[in-house]
């Protein structure tokens, strides 16, 4: 008996594998409308990564927490820990930190700050 199965089976096998079951491919042929737009825009420049975060103790005894960034364009300023940042930027690398009344230059180890209101300061670790 096990002699007519064999033969059957093969058969049966290779009917099966002359069948093309192949999934039916779908594609669109239609051209992306914002392609051209997408093609001219300018680069995306990222946000840089945090450097360092410090907090300093100023001249006049205040604190002031500080954000570094890498690329050194860019940090922000806080008078308190929960208070709002204010971003500073600087032109290239090594320019002092500017905006609204604030300046600011130095190092993630000590910096000079000017704030709105009060005179330029030296803040340190």
């Amino acid at each position: 008996m096990l002699n007519r199965l064999l033969p059957a089976a093969a058969v049966a096998l290779l009917a099966l594998s002359a069948c093309d079951n192949k999934p039916t491919e779908v594609s669109s042929v239609a051209p992306d409308p914002l392609a051209a737009e997408i093609a001219n825009r300018a680069p995306v420049e990222l946000p840089p990564a945090i450097k360092k975060e410090a907090t300093f103790r100023c001249a006049d005894n205040s604190l002031v927490y500080v954000t570094f960034f890498e690329g050194d364009k860019q940090a922000l300023v806080k008078a308190t820990q929960t208070g709002t940042p204010v971003k500073l930027t600087a032109e290239k690398a090594g320019d002092p930190f500017k905006a609204d009344g604030y300046e600011m230059t130095g190092t993630v180890k000590a910096v000079t700050l000017t704030q709105p209101g009060k005179p330029k300061q030296l803040c340190d670790l």
